[in-house]
């Protein structure tokens, strides 16, 4: 079913809404990365060894990942906005917990509330750009959300060691309560109801797992969803262990910290413009081909530039390549997921956003399990997770098998 309702807006409103959509799609990644810098500062307050602090971070990823997988159907069932609102005050007031948390278990815990309110935004985001826009206009909305989706876990670690060079760690989550606080603000005056009644599902639990079944049923859905999931799982390997790598292997400030990161963010943003253009042209399939091979040459990079003992100089290009790769993957893994799921937009969200979730929440505390005293690990959870990606994608999504002229 084509949809063209985005279309009848105004240009200032279209706007609006693509800047309230991508303060949602952001607030999941910000509130995962946005205290990664703090890490040294909170393990040496609390006496914490290195899994232990990866185990604060998967909580939130668990979080986000289980939040979306209610929140998905929810939204199919009640409607976009309301999901959207209690999601997002359980956020803020999270947010205001972990800032006052006494120990590590309550932030821990804390932590987890915090991912599962982020959720409703990743979802129902991706979800009203289905309900509103097809064809053309689709690609161009979800290469705004994977943009923002891609560049946020790069530049909020960059945000974040900016607040702590002056303020306690504590102040990223009373900044956390105050972006979500803005995005309940928004949410009742920019957005509208994508998901009228007569269009919700209706029934008890069957039709709900039924929903997940018709898109994990749906190759096309399937192998995409596997592909993201990987692909961020190399992704969160850099973002979860650089800042430890860079800053006690490596001897990097906070604020060199911050600048490598920044080098690295303009890979994702050329990456998710160049993706989504070459996708119109080409068909999304074959940009995934390309960007699941670079991604694997550049976690290959890593671990050659580790073995010769090269320092983090080199390491950057390498690390400006996966992100680079993962960048043009992301809308392209995102309209092959939705493409054949108007019907069930959300459930379909909450499925891939939920599996890539899951993965970073595995792939961060194994690395955490290795001594980082090189690239090595990094690498090495890079390159594999790279090599599944471009597994997934030739034997469940077998891209020549789908119509090059998808959009």
């Amino acid at each position: 079913m084509e949809s063209d309702l985005g279309n009848r807006f105004s240009k200032r409103r279209r706007i609006a809404l693509i800047v309230t959509l991508g303060l949602l799609t952001g607030l999941g990644p910000f509130t995962i990365d946005l205290y990664l810098p703090a890490f040294p500062v909170i393990k040496q307050q609390w006496a914490l060894s290195d899994a232990q602090i990866q185990v604060t971070l998967s909580a939130t990823t668990i979080g986000f990942a289980l939040g979306q997988l209610i929140v998905g159907p929810l939204s199919d069932r009640l409607g976009r906005r309301w999901p959207l609102v209690v999601c997002s005050a359980v956020h803020v007031l999270a947010s205001v917990m972990v800032a006052i948390a006494p120990s590590v278990g309550f932030l821990t815990a804390m932590r987890a509330l915090q991912g599962i309110g982020a959720a409703g935004g990743a979802v129902v985001a991706m979800a009203m750009a289905r309900d509103l826009f097809s064809g053309r206009p689709l690609v161009v909305m979800l290469s705004r959300l994977a943009l923002i989706n891609g560049l946020a876990p790069i530049v909020a670690p960059i945000v974040g060691s900016w607040m702590v060079s002056f303020m306690p760690w504590q102040g990223i989550f009373w900044a956390l309560a105050c972006y979500g606080s803005l995005v309940v603000l928004l949410i009742f005056v920019v957005t509208v109801e994508t998901r009228p009644p007569s269009e919700r599902t209706t029934g008890g639990l069957a039709p709900l797992l039924g929903g997940f079944g018709s898109v994990l049923g749906d190759r096309v859905s399937l192998g995409a969803i596997t592909v993201s999931a990987f692909a961020f799982g190399g992704l969160f390997s850099y973002v979860s262990s650089s800042s430890v790598l860079l800053q006690e292997v490596y001897g990097l400030s906070a604020q060199g910290f911050g600048a490598v990161f920044a080098i690295c963010s303009c890979g994702v943003f050329i990456g998710v413009q160049s993706g989504s253009r070459l996708a119109t042209r080409f068909g999304p399939q074959w940009v995934l081909a390309g960007s699941t091979v670079l991604m694997m040459l550049a976690g290959g990079a890593v671990l050659l530039l580790n073995a010769a003992h090269a320092g983090w100089q080199p390491l950057v290009p390498a690390l400006f390549a996966f992100t680079l790769a993962f960048g043009s993957s992301a809308p392209c893994t995102q309209l092959l997921t939705l493409m054949n799921h108007r019907d069930r937009s959300g459930t379909a969200a909450s499925l891939q956003g939920s599996t890539t979730m899951l993965m970073g929440s595995l792939v961060g505390p194994l690395i955490g399990l290795v001594p980082m005293t090189s690239a090595a690990p990094m690498g090495t959870a890079m390159l594999a997770c790279a090599v599944c990606a471009t597994l997934a994608l030739w034997l469940v999504l077998r891209p020549w098998t789908l119509p090059r002229g998808l959009i």
